[in-house]
């Protein structure tokens, strides 16, 4: 079981005020009326968020809180809903989410705030933030979403590497004594803003160049705050274990939870290793420490061609490294790392393992690998072809790619492990939206449709606790991802007969099937499988006890 943060804190302040006046309310009438209730799910298979089976029962709400799970037969609803059937569940909450970027062209959430991708999905809660990427200050893009909110609730952790390149740069270097004090500050004030913890992106510049020193002095700034670390680690094919390790030393030496986000074993010789991975966090766990993971459940990640360039080459980034591409020598050295890259890491020693998924400089480049780019070009597919390209590429202002490098042995063993929960590490897209990774449309429904009904991996019951009370609990927010009385009202309904992803890495831009009802607050913002344009989003803080939580 995953320590909840925050223990002993119960239902947020708001919370119960409002709790205790409805149930004041109700208890007061109920000899003189029937009680009433705003919504009633009648007759649905209720999980609850705990790793249980589920029950038959009845949930009725009042405004944006569930105050009864049970039997409704005996309450006067303004609105029921006939769910027999059907599958009644928290929503589900995303720990790692790139719903809100940098890229304007990709913002996400601050351009569709509809979030439909999401929704279908059955997601309700995303927490931004992750790979040591975070807007600085977050109390900027908590009021603007506040001012236009959007359809789902958002949170954030702070980035690492944004702070570090907010006070250091883009330079490979460390940290004056002085800067280190202005980031510890940074990290302090995003936590007083209502962050959850510290991410950390240790592949990415600049996050790459801090030391584990460094990010321990930080992630203590996060822990004496109440929050959690959570790395997209330094290494995740042949050098994992020893990233693994490192993580460990942030949280013991940082004094707080961490989580290895998107995990993985990834690369040509590394199939299996997902067991020595996970001994590794059982062993920490058996010395009193509070290790988790999350994970996608695909067999490619995705993320920037840039990470397959040497570090020394991404010292003062990428208008640097461009710079360097330009001589012959450093052009060798960095064609030679980039062809073992693709041999045994990312390429998996076939150019068609690597796939464009977002080229800024020439869109019609989205949802080609590096095979069929080469072969419309006329060049010889070889790893020493691809190679080059990746080179051309970059020099054009590189591009976003997908990358089938992981094993599926590994995703179960992984899955299946009690310290997993499930992360999409996606954000919000829409039709037409460059080519991206299928985890934006699909995740939820992939794991509860293929890993639960069609292959058995998972109990239906576990894997919901996977999606919403484990990361709730990981997180302390103790108002969400469970069905009880005094919960906000954040639920989906599906049919676990056709709940299924339909994105696929050809044809990503398609919406999950199989979810119904999809509730935030209270109000519907998927009803009968179709959208209600409500958005009834809030902004998720560490440090709110107060209403709007």
């Amino acid at each position: 079981m995953v320590t909840p943060r925050r223990a002993g804190r119960g239902l947020r302040l708001a919370t119960r005020v409002r709790l205790a006046a409805i149930s004041a309310l109700m208890l007061a009438t109920a000899s003189a009326q029937t009680p009433r209730a705003s919504l009633l799910l009648q007759g649905g298979w209720v999980h609850t968020g705990q790793d249980q089976s589920m029950i038959r029962a009845d949930v009725w709400l009042q405004g944006d809180l569930i105050v009864g799970v049970g039997d409704g037969s005996g309450i006067l609803a303004e609105r029921v809903l006939d769910v027999s059937g059907l599958v009644v569940a928290p929503g589900f909450i995303d720990l790692h989410s790139h719903a809100i970027r940098g890229d304007p062209e990709r913002s996400g959430l601050l351009r569709w705030p509809d979030a439909e991708n999401q929704i279908r999905q059955g997601v309700t809660t995303v927490i931004g933030g992750p790979d040591g990427w975070s807007p600085i200050p977050l109390a900027a893009t908590f009021e603007q979403l506040e001012r236009h909110p959007p359809a789902i609730n958002f949170g954030a952790f702070v980035g690492h590497g944004a702070v570090r390149e907010h006070v250091v740069g883009l330079d490979d270097r460390p940290p004056s004594e002085a800067e280190l004090a202005q980031m510890r500050a940074v990290v302090a004030q995003a936590m007083r803003e209502g962050a959850f913890g510290l991410s950390s992106g240790l592949v990415y510049t600049p996050g790459s160049f801090g030391s584990t020193e460094e990010i321990i002095a930080l992630a203590e700034v996060a822990g004496a705050q109440g929050g959690i670390y959570i790395s997209h680690m330094r290494n995740e094919a042949r050098e994992v274990m020893a990233s693994v390790q490192e993580l460990i030393r942030i949280a013991e030496e940082g004094g707080l939870p961490g989580q290895i986000t998107h995990a993985k074993a990834m690369g040509t010789e590394m199939e299996g290793r997902s067991v020595d991975l996970l001994a590794l966090v059982d062993d920490a766990v058996a010395r009193g420490l509070d290790i988790t993971l999350d994970q996608y459940p695909y067999t490619a990640g995705s993320t920037g061609l840039t990470v397959q360039f040497p570090l020394w080459s991404r010292d003062g980034g990428n208008r640097v490294l461009a710079e360097r591409l330009k001589q012959p020598e450093l052009r060798r050295r960095i064609k030679n790392h980039l062809v073992e890259q693709m041999k045994e890491v990312r390429g998996r020693n076939d150019p068609a393992n690597v796939q464009l998924a977002w080229c800024a400089f020439d869109h019609s480049l989205d949802g080609l690998n590096l095979a069929q780019l080469l072969e419309r070009q006329g060049r010889a597919v070889t790893i020493e072809s691809a190679a080059e390209l990746i080179m051309e590429l970059q020099e054009k202002g590189g591009c976003q790619a997908i990358y089938h490098a992981m094993h599926e042995d590994d995703v179960i063993n992984i899955m299946r492990h009690p310290r997993t929960m499930i992360a999409a590490d996606g954000g919000v897209e829409t039709p037409g939206n460059g080519h991206p990774h299928p985890r934006n449309y699909g995740t939820y429904p992939r794991v509860l449709g293929r890993y639960v009904r069609d292959l058995g991996v998972l109990p239906l019951h576990t894997a919901i606790h996977k999606m919403t009370l484990m990361p709730a609990e990981r997180i302390g927010l103790d108002d969400r991802g469970r069905i009880e009385s005094g919960a906000v009202a954040d639920m989906v309904v599906f049919d676990p007969s056709n709940i299924a992803d339909k994105a696929t890495f050809t044809d990503p831009h398609q919406y999950a099937e199989g979810m119904i009802h999809v509730i935030i607050a209270g109000e519907a913002v998927l009803r009968d499988g179709r959208m209600t344009g409500a958005r009834p989003g809030r902004v998720l803080r560490s440090t709110d006890d107060t209403e709007g939580h």
